[in-house]
């Protein structure tokens, strides 16, 4: 996973905070260009970090998913872990603790999955 910095953080950022929207309203939200957030969502896509949802395919509305909730939780990191996507992915307890443990579990979506369990 190669994420470009800031641009793709500030368009999770911008999806988590503003909700589902389109790349016009991203470029307003993050200060970049329209045409830098139309290549940057597929790529995040491509990732599992944002969604592309109807109801038209060709809408152009997304949604940041768990992961890119994650991406966000653990976005500090970036730059000192060899492997960011298996970070998101699921670290193991230690490391949840670390770095903020239900707020990471709940990001990654961890918190429904154990209610399923009880």
């Amino acid at each position: 996973m190669k994420l470009r910095q800031p641009t793709d953080f500030l368009i999770l950022d911008a999806l988590e905070d503003k909700g589902r929207n389109v790349a016009t309203n991203l470029s307003a939200h993050t200060g970049k260009s329209r045409k830098n957030i139309n290549t940057r969502l597929p790529v995040l896509e491509d990732y599992g970090l944002v969604e592309k949802i109807g109801p038209a395919e060709r809408s152009g509305l997304y949604e940041i998913t768990s992961l890119g909730k994650a991406a966000l939780v653990y976005r500090d990191q970036y730059d000192e872990v060899d492997d960011f996507e298996s970070l998101i992915e699921g670290p193991n307890a230690a490391d949840a603790e670390e770095a903020g443990g239900e707020q990471a579990s709940f990001a990654r979506g961890d918190e429904d999955e154990a209610k399923e369990d009880d």
